[in-house]
Parts: C-alpha cells; structure tokens; sequence
C-alpha cells in the first residue's frame, strides 16, 4: 500500500462541518453531525482550534455567541469549560478533537481545518500533529493559514504525521472588509500563492464561487494535486464544481 496514495481525499462528498441539520438538533462541528455524515456515506470536515489550556476543541467560530448560550471567546475558556457547553438547540455539548476522532473511528475520512488567528503562533498545528499521531484512520489536514502547514510541512516525520497529507484552503481575494487581521504582505502572498515553496500542499481547496481560476488549475491539471471545492450548498453549484474540482465540501442538501 502506497502511503503516499491520498485518492481516499477524494473520494466521496465531504460533509462541511459535519452532515448538520439545526432543524433537527443536529449542530454544525459535533459528535452528532459526523455520526450522520458516517451514517449516509460521507466524509467529514472539521474545525478545530486552542483552548486556554492548550487543548484542542472542534468549533469554528472564535466566540461562542452563536452557537451556545455563553459568549466570550473559546481561546479564553479551558477545554473542560468548552466541553460543558451545550451545542444550542442541541444535546451534544463541545466536543474536544480527541473526543470526535474517538466518535469517528476511523470510518470515514476526516479533513481537519486548523483555525489561526494569523500571527505566527503554530501551536494549534503542533497540538493537531500530537493528537494525529495516536489516531488510525484517513484524516488531511488544511489551514488558510501557510504558516501552520508550513510548520507541519516541515516537521511531518519528527511528528509522526509524514503519511498525512497537508493542504491550503483558498480563495481568490482577500479584502480587508474579510480579512482584516492580514497584513499587506500576507494578502499578497495568499492571492498569488508566494506560500507554496514551504507549503508545498498534497491537496487545495478551493472556495466555489471563485471558480474558475488559474490556481486551482494549474495545481490539478500542471501538478496533479487533488482540488476539492467549498462550500457547495445546491444541486447546481455541485455540477459547476465537478468542471473544475475533484470532489466538493457540501452542506445543506446531499449530494
């Protein structure tokens, strides 16, 4: 078996934080929404970011406001505070990452976003790589970030995730209305790609609405990496993305 053979990234839908339903109190990011995304044959896509402690949770937003009944930000509470939290309209509290590998098992694939605040603080990454390193099952690792798959790049066999493949989240445009934490260089760097020789990611994903665009394909059709699209919400948008992308990160209908 080739260790290098990522065609499991590709290989069926992936369930954009999960295959969630808040109709059905089934929240973005839990322990419930992967199990459905397991049950109807998807992989899933995760967020994960530090907490006070130096923990990992499984949680997009930087703030709870939205999604619990607390408010605060999540960098500033324990992961045993997170993990007593109530998922809003739910009964799945915060889960931590190693609590959602658990629940997951190896059953389908994970693709994990580390958040950043873009500052040059790799810890998130590293604490990632430790959790992975324990972990059997398929799971791509991605960030918009190139700072921390630049230090995962670097360090993959010392950590132990060397047959992980690491990858970009990407978009055409970073404005500053978006993206304000960036610098000037930083935007430059991400709009024009300058991140790739540190980077040198195994897969790209790629926002759908900016497709088509010359990254995404000179990556796929130049260097033959894997290019999977977000977040694709309708029947139509799937079929855009499927001219230009090797599978897509959904949410809101299936596929």
């Amino acid at each position: 078996m080739n260790p290098r053979d990522f065609s499991w990234l590709t290989a069926r839908p992936i369930a954009h934080r999960g295959l969630h339903d808040a109709r059905k109190g089934v929240i973005e990011n839990s322990i419930s929404a992967a199990r459905a995304a397991i049950a109807a044959g998807f992989g899933v896509e995760c967020d994960v970011q530090l907490t006070a402690d130096g923990e990992l949770v499984v949680f997009h937003d930087e703030t709870l406001e939205r999604l619990t009944e607390s408010a605060g930000a999540v960098a500033m509470r324990s992961a045993n505070e997170l993990s007593r939290l109530r998922l809003r309209g739910a009964s799945d509290a915060i889960p931590t990452f190693s609590e959602f590998l658990a629940a997951i098992g190896g059953r389908t694939p994970i693709i994990v976003e580390i958040k950043s605040a873009f500052d040059g603080d790799t810890a998130a990454a590293q604490r990632t790589a430790q959790t992975l390193a324990r972990y059997e099952g398929p799971v791509a690792v991605e960030s918009f970030d190139p700072d921390q798959i630049a230090f995962l790049r670097a360090r993959a066999a010392a950590l132990g995730i060397a047959h992980r493949p690491l990858g970009i989240v990407g978009e055409a445009h970073y404005d500053a209305d978006d993206w304000p934490q960036l610098s000037t260089a930083q935007r430059a760097e991400l709009t024009h790609f300058l991140h790739y020789q540190r980077t040198r990611p195994d897969f790209l994903s790629w926002r759908v609405r900016d497709l088509p665009h010359a990254i995404p394909l000179l990556l796929r059709d130049a260097l033959k990496i894997p290019v999977t699209t977000w977040t694709v919400r309708s029947p139509e948008m799937a079929a855009r993305a499927a001219e230009w992308t090797d599978q897509i990160v959904f949410e809101g209908f299936s596929p």
